[in-house]
């Protein structure tokens, strides 16, 4: 391909070893956020941070942060979700307009300023200036890196995928909190370089992503939104191959997403943020159920207690009754125990799909919240160092280390993975985006209240938790269609029906199905879900197309009566 520079990888690697590639590059973005996340724990806790430049605390007789200015400590951790809830929004829509690799290059640059700024801070004021501009920047990189992933993968396997970018996600919070355990070694945790190093660190990562996401392939999807469709064509048969068993997987796969992609075009008439919010236009697209659900999933996952283990890991395992000089490391191990669980997600999310995932998940994690605030607060009613005080606050920790673990195999992944899935592909980086806005309002709202409940409630804060993971099971149920072994494609049909309750989408995707079987099984067995001639989906008969292309189902049951009838006439006549 002339358009293509010939130092991309697409002509050098096919198949897995180029999905392979792409997800690495994807992962490096996804292993700055997860730094950038965990790292504001330990630097939370250094001592010229908090005391000498941000001056919102002091340093108590056993050696642990006292925090004066409640308000401020959570403001600065929290004003940077309102940068990536600025980022994001305007990601999705450069990412939809000027593509997926020019808006992860943009993102790169822009965090890299922001970090510039953060590690070089002289006081708060300096400090949320920095942090609002890194917020940014993160924004921008979430709402289009998950987009390009799952664009690019195959839907068998998509899952997977974007799971093990989230093993990368965990490492980058492993890594941040033991640079930073490193770092209280050096001159005894006082000087500046205990916390303006694990900021600049994050430079590195960034620099890396900036200089080599150019060499890697657009996703071909927005290749064909964009009417580039021979170079759409070009990556498909790169990622599916083009001879044996492969052969003609790339062209069906292509003849569905340019077909959906004018429809989709007819069918929504309003492409704004607002527009999209409200449903405003979308017709039986139903956009603005889909934003509504994947903003809610991403306020739900920081709300049922990830958001407080790892920015205030170190706080949590205080109030569980852990000494001082054990919190660090202890913090430290507990991300190990988190990423270590990532890899349990990669196995079974494409096995037992994303509604089943969420359901164990939110039984374990709510039950080991409320243990966990019901030892805390046995340990804590004995005297510091007897047994019952020890084995109370043994069983709290375990329970803090069996929730991550539970999140990481669990609710880590699904909600990224998810609004990156059901979105149309007009709008696919906004949608996204809209689910980092979710992400952004939960985080924001849980950092800057955190502190203020955590010194309100101390270790009854834990039942919050529990009680936030009791609400989200008949949420996921009632609302949440399954996404798993579904093509980019079909989440259309899924989402046809004008009911919110998912049971009725389900029944609407199986009256599709039935009256269509080619319309939702084709592009799964390597055949096109729309007949590539007429431009129209095609029917279970042999032979025979649907007049028109349309989501309604009432519209292809009128249809199908209408052929049966002719089908009847034409029998009598005979």
């Amino acid at each position: 391909m002339d358009r293509i520079p010939r130092s991309n990888v697409v002509h050098k690697l096919e198949k897995r070893s180029l999905l392979i590639a792409i997800n690495c590059i994807a992962g490096l973005s996804i292993f700055f956020f997860g730094y950038d996340q965990g790292m504001m724990g330990g630097v939370n806790t250094a001592v010229d941070y908090y005391q000498t430049t941000m001056k919102f605390g002091h340093t108590g007789a056993d050696g642990s942060p006292v925090i004066d200015n409640t308000l401020l400590q959570g403001g600065i951790v929290s004003i940077y979700y309102l940068g990536t809830l600025m980022g994001c929004l305007v990601g999705g829509s450069f990412g939809d307009r000027y593509g997926r690799i020019k808006t992860i290059a943009l993102g790169a640059g822009w965090a890299v300023i922001g970090a510039t700024l953060q590690c070089s801070a002289q006081n708060h004021n300096w400090m949320i200036c920095a942090r609002l501009i890194n917020g940014w920047g993160t924004g921008m990189l979430n709402a289009i890196v998950p987009v390009w992933a799952t664009e690019t993968a195959e839907h068998k396997s998509r899952g997977q995928f974007v799971a093990i970018e989230f093993t990368l996600n965990i490492f980058g919070v492993v890594v941040a909190y033991w640079i930073e355990y490193g770092c209280n070694f050096y001159k005894g945790g006082t000087g500046q370089f205990t916390w303006r190093f694990p900021i600049a660190f994050q430079i590195a990562p960034l620099l890396l992503l900036f200089a080599i996401c150019w060499f890697f392939p657009e996703s071909p999807r927005w290749l064909v939104k964009v009417g580039r469709e021979d170079e759409a064509r070009y990556v498909l048969g790169r990622l599916r191959g083009e001879t044996g068993e492969d052969v003609g997987k790339a062209e069906a796969e292509f003849q569905d997403i340019r077909n959906i992609a004018e429809l989709e075009r007819k069918t929504a008439k309003s492409q704004s943020y607002i527009a999209m919010l409200f449903g405003i236009g979308s017709g039986k697209l139903h956009t603005g159920r889909r934003v509504q659900l994947v903003i809610w999933l991403q306020i739900m996952q920081e709300w049922i207690g990830i958001a407080g283990v790892t920015i205030f890991a170190p706080t949590i395992f205080r109030t569980a009754g852990i000494p001082n000089d054990q919190v660090q490391w202890i913090s430290g191990l507990n991300t190990i125990t988190y990423m270590m669980a990532t890899l349990i997600c990669v196995f079974t999310l494409d096995r037992i799909g994303r509604r089943w995932t969420l359901y164990w998940g939110s039984v374990v994690q709510g039950i080991s919240m409320f243990l966990a605030g019901g030892l805390a607060t046995i340990g804590l009613q004995h005297p510091i160092g007897s047994a019952a005080a020890r084995g109370a606050s043994s069983g709290a920790v375990a329970m803090i280390f069996l929730f991550t673990a539970t999140f990481g195999a669990t609710w880590l992944t699904v909600p990224w993975l998810y609004p990156a899935e059901i979105f149309p592909l007009e709008v696919r980086a906004k949608g996204n985006a809209w689910g980092v806005v979710g992400w952004s309002i939960g985080n924001g709202w849980l950092t800057l209240l955190l502190p203020v409940i955590f010194k309100a409630l101390e270790q009854k804060t834990y039942y919050i938790f529990g009680i936030a993971n009791v609400i989200t099971l008949p949420m996921v149920y009632c609302l949440y269609p399954e996404s798993n072994q579904r093509t980019l494609e079909e989440m259309n049909l899924l989402f046809v029906s004008d009911s919110i309750w998912n049971w009725e989408a389900e029944k609407n995707f199986a009256i599709l199905k039935e009256q269509n079987p080619e319309l939702v099984q084709a592009a799964q067995r390597g055949a096109s879900v729309i007949d590539p001639e007429t431009g129209m989906p095609k029917t279970g008969r042999q032979g025979s197309v649907s007049r028109n292309m349309s989501l309604d189902v009432h519209a292809l049951q009128a249809q199908r009566n209408e052929d049966a009838y002719e089908e009847k006439q034409t029998f009598k006549h005979h």
